[in-house]
């Protein structure tokens, strides 16, 4: 119920008099839009600007005469108006493209204006903001008597101003959209004879086609459909925010309400949750093309195997460079065979966890590669973290051995397990065999545990099959060019997943690995570098100091979202071939 506080802030007209109408109205709106979502999210082909600025397009929808007399039909068993019948389908089609069963959508309390202007007219009045629920599985009759209850009930309560039904419900507002509804519907057609005026002639937009508008309009919301009869057919347009859309997508949802459309009317005792939206040539698209996941490549093969197999292609060739150190292919394998050797003596085989905390040197890729090839699973723990937060990582991982030196041991628990102390040890590694021990690990088997940064909650130990490493590396290869991976920086820590891109996407493909400390390195490295990865922060300081060398051509930024002016300014660099985003959307993603 409306308190007395409540009705002087809206000042709504009446109170004083003819409280009762008024006052049922407004807690009408109260009941009806309370918990309303307050963004529909539909999929958008650019990020929401931070303001809106209006600008819009149309395209057009044409339902042909047979369609338009059967959805007349579906109407009129169901007591409903075509006005409603077409609100649902609208529904339907935004909710399944959402994702959300609870969609509000703006209509005028009119019920539109005059089809020959084009112009919702009715909007500049009064909007009323309709909630339909899709939720519960309804059917298409089912799905019709609700829309057809919500718009009785909101045209008899229209009397309150939409901008006092914002007020009363104490909606936030912003720029970027719309309050409480962002997509609307109107019906534009209006009983009687064509508008006349003198020296004009009227009509209503062209609509045969699924074209639209050439000419620029302003899109008040994010989508704004229109219907209307004309010649015995129901047709319309969808008027588009061209900031949030394309119009090849607005073309498409405009194909999923003429399929809605003309499966409610086919059979409204089916579900909505079973409407098809996609015809057969998207539908195969989706299901089948974009399925076609078969790919060639070793199922029977381990990580270390493919690295085996290319060193015994490029012996010769550089796997590593670490501040002058090299060590070819051959020399990395040598010396990863005879760690894995003595880690076989010590136990190490198939599911045994081994913590490496070690710095980046060559030193760390030749201690990963030996855990592999001794069967067993490597465990980052970087040196820089917390005592307690290693000794999680070592109970909750498992961890039988940690692979470290001596000047790091003292950074691991009190409880830590055995430790391989590769500077107090070297000899013993060195008299070890440089041929790679039988270890019977298979691609089921885990090669590594990752754990999450714990920025939700305690980190959580990710485990990875070999199998699915093998995959990715097969992916790469296809996907990164050989001058790409001719020299790639690391460095990423191996406590992050990216680092197994770098460093085996590198090496189990004959490329080299450029190790450095950080990202920031790469300004002082001495050393030509092609292919990068790194959060978009470094690559703008970088950029900002001039510290990208003219041998990267290729960018991987993630991590962080990734500003389109950064993009811009590392292609302006003449080097500079390719930017790739790893993060996910931002403000702009047209790089």
């Amino acid at each position: 119920m409306l308190n007395p506080s409540t009705a002087e802030r809206l000042a709504l007209p009446g109170l004083a008099g003819a409280v009762a109408p008024t006052r049922a109205a407004a807690e009408y709106w109260q009941t009806t839009l309370s918990g309303a979502p307050g963004l529909l999210e539909l999929p958008t082909d650019h990020a929401r600007p931070a303001r809106q600025d209006h600008a819009g397009a149309t395209v057009g929808v044409a339902l042909d005469e047979e369609l338009s007399a059967r959805l007349e039909a579906l109407s009129r068993r169901h007591g409903a108006t075509p006005y409603m019948t077409l609100l649902a389908g609208w529904a339907v089609v935004l909710s399944r493209l959402s994702g959300q069963e609870d969609v509000v959508i703006g209509t005028p309390a009119g019920g539109g204006g005059r089809a020959e202007t084009g112009g919702p007219a009715g909007f500049a009045a009064n909007t009323l903001a309709i909630r339909v629920d899709l939720s519960g599985a309804p059917t298409v009759a089912e799905l019709l008597e609700r829309v057809k209850e919500r718009v009785l009930g909101a045209r008899r309560h229209q009397d309150v101003p939409f901008e006092q039904v914002v007020e009363l419900l104490q909606t936030a507002r912003g720029p970027s959209h719309h309050p409480l509804f962002q997509v609307t519907f109107a019906w534009r057609n209006v009983p009687g004879s064509r508008l006349a005026l003198p020296g004009l002639a009227l009509g209503p937009p062209d609509t045969a086609g699924s074209g639209g508008s050439s000419s620029p309009v302003s899109a008040k919301f994010d989508l704004s459909l229109a219907f209307w009869e004309d010649d015995g057919r129901i047709v319309g347009e969808v008027e588009y925010a061209t900031s949030l859309f394309e119009h090849a997508t607005v073309e498409r949802y405009a194909g999923y309400l003429r399929r809605v459309l003309e499966e409610m009317a086919a059979d409204d005792a089916k579900p909505v949750s079973r409407l098809d939206l996609l015809d057969a040539a998207e539908r195969r698209m989706m299901v089948e093309d974009w399925n076609a996941t078969d790919a060639g490549y070793p199922a029977g093969a381990c990580v270390h195997d493919l690295f085996r197999a290319q060193a015994g292609r490029t012996p010769e060739a550089v796997a590593l460079s670490w501040r002058g150190e090299r060590l070819t292919y051959a020399q990395l394998e040598a010396r990863a065979n005879r760690i894995a050797n003595l880690l076989r003596r010590r136990g190490v085989g198939p599911e045994v966890r081994v913590g490496i905390c070690l710095p980046r040197t060559t030193e760390l890729v030749a201690a990963m590669l030996g855990v592999l090839k001794a069967g067993g699973a490597y465990v980052p723990l970087d040196p820089a973290y917390p005592r307690e937060r290693l000794g999680y990582m070592r109970e909750d991982a498992g961890i039988t051995l940690v692979i470290t030196e001596s000047a790091l041991a003292d950074r691991l628990p009190e409880d830590a397990p055995a430790l391989l102390l590769l500077d107090v040890e070297r000899d013993a590694i060195a008299a070890e065999s440089g041929d790679a021990p039988e270890s019977g690990v298979l691609p089921e088997n885990l090669s590594h545990v990752i754990f999450t940064s714990g920025s939700t909650g305690r980190p959580k130990g990710v485990m990875i099959r070999h199998s699915s490493v093998v995959v990715l590396l097969h992916w790469l290869r296809e996907n990164v060019t050989d001058e790409e991976r001719s020299s790639a920086l690391f460095s990423t820590s191996i406590n992050f997943d990216v680092s197994v891109a770098e460093i085996f996407g590198t090496l189990a493909w004959g490329g080299k690995l450029v190790i450095a400390e950080n990202a920031l390195e790469l300004a002082t490295l001495g050393e030509e570098v092609v292919h990068v990865s790194m959060v978009p922060s470094a690559a703008a300081e970088l950029l900002r100091s001039g510290g990208i060398p003219a041998s990267v051509k290729t960018l991987n930024l993630g991590g962080e979202a990734l500003p389109n002016a950064l993009a811009q300014g590392l292609y302006a660099l003449e080097s500079v071939e390719k930017v790739g985003n790893l993060y996910g959307p931002t403000e702009d993603t047209t790089y």
